[in-house]
């Protein structure tokens, strides 16, 4: 009697510590948003304490620049265009500071998308397909983040975005207010690790001579 009890005994702590095996195995599952966010080096982002660089455009003959300090622990930013300098927090943004924080809400996201698929946890992400890349014409696998039509700066906006096998962005479309139809395409190119966080520093639209590009990125942990 006891020897079976023995055989019952280790067969369910056997079994109990195989369920916990597969539960944990579960939880570390990703969802595909994840895995390009941590692609890009994600799992690196909680250990910065300071994040700078500069967002330009050129298009043609012109040029615009602008370029950020931001804090991401304490949410301080600080912005400087030509010879203005603008210092605020995210956390209280008022009239004065609001088109600062627009203008910073912009860049960022051009920054770091990757980490916005996981960040806007309001937005709804669509499920994985295999597609025709609309600038490449290559097959890239392609999910669409959509943002709800209350809040934010620009409330409904869609991005269809391609990634390759590796989950890193190579493309997207950008569509205002979900429009069927496309406001912009670029291209996502010229990556560059900058202290564990994966960057594209350069977006191109295609059969335009437009770039957007980042200079003077730096990265502090």
């Amino acid at each position: 009697m006891k020897k079976t009890l023995i055989i019952v005994t280790v067969f369910v702590f056997v079994f109990s510590c195989k369920q916990k095996e597969e539960t944990k195995t579960i939880e570390k599952e990703w969802s595909t948003a994840e895995k390009i966010a941590n692609a890009n080096g994600f799992e690196n982002w909680k250990k910065v304490s300071e994040l700078q660089f500069t967002f330009n455009v050129d298009r043609d003959t012109t040029h615009f620049e602008r370029s950020w300090t931001w804090h991401p622990k304490t949410d301080e930013v600080m912005m400087v265009l030509g010879k203005d300098t603008i210092v605020y927090n995210r956390k209280s943004v008022d009239s004065t500071s609001m088109n600062a924080d627009k203008a910073f809400i912009n860049d960022k996201y051009w920054l770091l998308a990757p980490f916005q698929l996981v960040w806007d946890t309001s937005a709804s992400i669509s499920d994985t397909s295999v597609v025709e890349a609309p600038i490449s014409k290559t097959q890239l696998n392609k999910i669409t983040i959509t943002y709800s039509d209350d809040g934010g700066y620009t409330p409904g906006d869609a991005y269809d975005l391609f990634y390759d096998d590796d989950f890193m962005l190579k493309e997207w479309i950008y569509r205002k207010g979900n429009s069927k139809e496309p406001s912009m395409m670029t291209t996502w190119e010229n990556y560059e690790d900058f202290n564990g966080i994966k960057i594209a520093k350069t977006h191109k639209r295609p059969n335009e001579d437009w770039t957007l590009h980042f200079t003077n990125i730096k990265v502090v942990k």
